[in-house]
């Protein structure tokens, strides 16, 4: 266990928190958020999407497992900084391969602990997400508060092409091939191709800048648009890239961030949420079967419904159809804690999307049928496993 020294947590409220270093002593900077998961923390450390983000962590014991080698999400932790009540003193797991807080100071995350994470998790739900500083190596709250409000904000903040991928690479299908997909990664995680490639999907992931020659010239028979980071209103070039492919009428398949993406190509807007969606146990209704999932979540913006305004207040209209430049539109998902479109469907293009992870990892699982549905969108299926345009329907394409 590393030494502690003492440390401080300030909002740009002004609110501070004091605890203890945990990680690597020093100073850092960015949005406070929460996480609700009570289990999975290194999957949540690797998750590109919390590039530029301080974690808070609602469970009181964390490091419990330690770490391991096969867990990652992404080749490094992306996190700001890392907020927990009580770390693990010793980590116990057969398959841990080293202990939490050393993992943070060897990539030189600043933590801190011995912080009451209800009372600041209260904080954040009533006044919303917030720039914050974590340091332990300053005393005065006031000469932190400063730099904290020099600090960038999330909104504004097109951060994909930080995270995404310097150079493409193939994820080969398991066993007998079936698809190829063309995976634009915006801050993709590692379970993404596993879970496509256990259905027979061989995924060429590309960087964030792709064009839609470098799609096609995968011979993909699909795309998919993967999470990120940042916000959406600021991907354009993805935006005008999800349009091309949407005009093509090649089959499309978006998650969270990518989700966000298509709503702007299909001609919504997206707003920010007061405090985001963090945890493993949202409840989430499939509109199409009427089962409630409990799902992965990992945003702070959303697609904004038309008539809805800017935010989530109003109830969504039962099989209302917007019509877009691409045809029909629907809400195939929603959260059934605040009514967030957590969902889109294309009626008459080979679309659709969710907000939230199907790939979650540590879990749950109930949304992983997600990528059949995908499957069966390639096949000609629809995303409802109704025929539509798809594989066998598409026009306007090339393909090798």
């Amino acid at each position: 266990m590393n030494k502690r020294r003492s440390a401080i947590l300030v909002l740009e409220d002004g609110r501070t928190f004091h605890g203890e270093s945990y990680g690597s002593v020093g100073e850092t900077f960015g949005e406070a958020v929460f996480n609700t998961g009570m289990t999975g923390y290194q999957e949540t450390l690797t998750d590109p999407s919390y590039h530029r983000q301080v974690v808070v962590q609602t469970a009181p014991h964390i490091g419990n497992t330690g770490v391991n080698g096969e867990d990652d999400e992404s080749d490094r932790i992306w996190v700001a900084g890392y907020v927990v009540r009580d770390p693990a003193r010793i980590g116990s797991n057969w398959r841990a391969t080293g202990g939490l807080e050393d993992r943070l100071g060897v990539e030189g995350v600043v933590g801190i602990a011995g912080v009451d994470t209800r009372a600041l998790t209260r904080h954040l739900r009533e006044r919303g997400a917030m720039r914050v500083g974590i340091s332990s190596v300053e005393d005065d709250p006031r000469a932190l508060l400063e730099r904290v409000r020099q600090s960038p904000q999330m909104v504004g903040a097109d951060l994909s092409a930080e995270v995404s991928t310097a150079a493409p690479y193939v994820v080969e299908a398991e066993g007998e091939h079936r698809y190829t997909v063309a995976a634009l990664d915006l801050g993709i995680k590692r379970n993404v191709p596993r879970r496509l490639a256990a259905r027979g999907v061989t995924t060429h992931v590309l960087p964030a800048g792709s064009t839609i020659d470098d799609l096609l010239a995968t011979g993909a028979d699909a795309v998919f648009f993967s999470p990120g980071p940042g916000d959406p209103a600021t991907a354009d070039g993805p935006v005008a890239l999800a349009r091309e492919v949407l005009s093509r009428r090649i089959p499309l398949f978006g998650i969270c961030f990518g989700s966000q993406i298509l709503g702007r190509a299909l001609g919504f807007g997206t707003y920010k949420l007061g405090y985001g969606h963090r945890g493993i146990n949202q409840p989430v209704l499939d509109r199409a079967t009427g089962k409630v999932e409990v799902t992965s979540h990992n945003h702070g913006f959303a697609v904004a419904w038309p008539g809805r305004g800017d935010g989530p207040a109003g109830a969504v209209v039962p099989d209302q159809v917007i019509e877009t430049e691409f045809g029909g539109v629907q809400v195939s998902h929603v959260c059934l804690n605040d009514n967030v479109v957590e969902g889109l469907r294309a009626v008459d293009v080979p679309a659709f999307t969710v907000q939230y992870h199907p790939e979650a990892a540590a879990g749950p699982h109930d949304a992983d049928y997600l990528f059949d549905r995908f499957a069966e969108l390639i096949e000609g299926r629809g995303p409802d496993g109704q025929p539509g345009a798809g594989r066998n329907h598409s026009e306007g394409r090339t393909n090798a």
